[in-house]
């Protein structure tokens, strides 16, 4: 059941994120991550400092040399920054992994705001790769703006500007509502039989939640690189993360890390 997951996205100097993030969640859930870095970045639990991209070549060489080599299992995109490197990560995909599974995490703006993928990264991100996603996971802002900037207020419109997004191309939408006003969060998962599914889980009341995206879209990839289906493996997925947001540490004084050695059931169905 181990599953190999090649992650390609940037380095979070914190550790609370990005590829860090990444390497511990599917390690976490017990499988094996190889990665591609897209760009470095100075950030803490304050906010993102500095930003260095990674030549699209050089990413794509770390791509290439891996899946040449290493049994890849599950592919996961996060903060891709710049079209020369979406479209450098989707030539490769095309070329050496053309039906390995992919969850795409449309990273854009960090928790202080700071942009995280530039305008024209944004169209090559919907124009190359949300058609070869298995998943894309889109938070409320991520969601709207890949949609024209539809307004996202509740859970109707989550389900709504999720169905557009499929529309336009997306196999499947896992749109997350955790941006979203009340007690309960809710996300909206669409497959590609367009069938729909709501998870919930109560919020918790902390500011400790540094990493979540990176860490949800990771345990799905983990998942789907272990050979569950999609709806196990989201729930898996949200299950990790809100055992992980619960035992955070509390560092720092602002958007504090989680805690990615929790464990959970390694299989299937789990009642929240």
């Amino acid at each position: 059941m181990r599953g190999c997951v090649l992650i390609v996205a940037g380095s979070d100097s914190s550790g609370g994120a990005g590829i860090q993030a990444d390497i511990k969640s599917v390690t976490a859930l017990g499988g094996y991550s190889a990665t591609a870095i897209t760009a470095l970045t100075a950030q803490n639990t304050l906010g993102v400092h500095g930003v260095v991209p990674i030549a699209p070549d050089f990413v794509a060489q770390q791509m290439d040399v891996v899946l040449s080599d290493i049994g890849i299992d599950c592919i996961k995109t996060g903060m891709l920054h710049t079209a020369d490197i979406v479209d450098a990560v989707a030539d490769v995909l095309e070329r050496a992994a053309p039906d390995t599974p992919l969850v795409v995490d449309p990273v854009m703006v960090a928790k202080d705001g700071h942009s995280l993928l530039d305008e024209e990264a944004r169209a090559a991100l919907k124009r190359r790769l949300l058609l070869r996603a298995s998943v894309v996971t889109p938070n409320v802002h991520e969601l709207s703006a890949l949609c024209g900037g539809e307004p996202v207020e509740n859970t109707d419109d989550l389900e709504r500007v999720a169905h557009a997004l499929c529309s336009i191309g997306a196999r499947a939408v896992l749109a997350k509502g955790g941006h979203l006003e009340g007690e309960t969060v809710r996300d909206v998962l669409i497959d590609a039989d367009g069938e729909v599914e709501i998870f919930e889980s109560l919020r918790i009341d902390t500011i400790h939640t540094h990493g979540t995206g990176c860490s949800l879209a990771s345990g799905i990839a983990t998942g789907l690189a272990q050979g569950l289906n999609l709806s196990d493996a989201v729930l898996r997925a949200r299950e990790f993360v809100r055992r992980a947001i619960i035992a955070a540490p509390g560092l720092g004084a602002g958007h504090g890390p989680l805690d990615h050695t929790v464990t959970v059931q390694p299989l299937a169905r789990i009642t929240i």
